[in-house]
């Protein structure tokens, strides 16, 4: 079993205090076809301002960046700190133009690496929980 692999960026994150939108490298605009069919997607991309060996090493943190939330793993968070520094979100497209998603937001910070991208499918009757921790958000 292999220890280690390459990822590969395919575009860029751009996120301003007025609009955020994804471009696409041309060499995997392609990969686009068919996309504008939906109204939202899954965003993956890299957390390259926390690639430091101390955040890759980090296992518990407080959730949601407060010391009153338990200590609580990596994995059962949203961390920017963990071991492999991948991030996920829903996004809503407001307009595609050739390599250039247009959406309404993203927690992203700009220039964030754009790992994939992945059409979003709801499931009806999903039967989700979570723990109390995500109504005491840091504000």
């Amino acid at each position: 079993m292999k220890n280690s692999f390459e990822l590969k960026q395919i575009g860029t994150i751009r996120n301003t205090e007025t609009s955020a939108w994804i471009e696409v490298n041309e060499s995997y605009a392609a990969g686009l076809k068919g996309l504008e069919q939906f109204s939202h997607i899954l965003v993956f991309y890299w957390f390259h301002e926390n690639d430091k060996p101390e955040n890759r090493n980090t296992l518990e943190v407080h959730p949601c960046h407060n010391a009153a939330n338990p200590l609580t793993g990596v994995f059962a968070t949203h961390s920017p700190a963990r071991p492999n520094l991948i991030a996920i979100t829903r996004c809503r497209m407001t307009s595609m133009e050739n390599n250039i998603i247009h959406i309404d937001g993203i927690d992203a910070l700009d220039n964030s690496p754009l790992i994939d991208i992945k059409s979003y499918f709801p499931w009806e009757d999903e039967d989700v929980r979570y723990p109390n921790w995500e109504d005491r958000r840091k504000t």
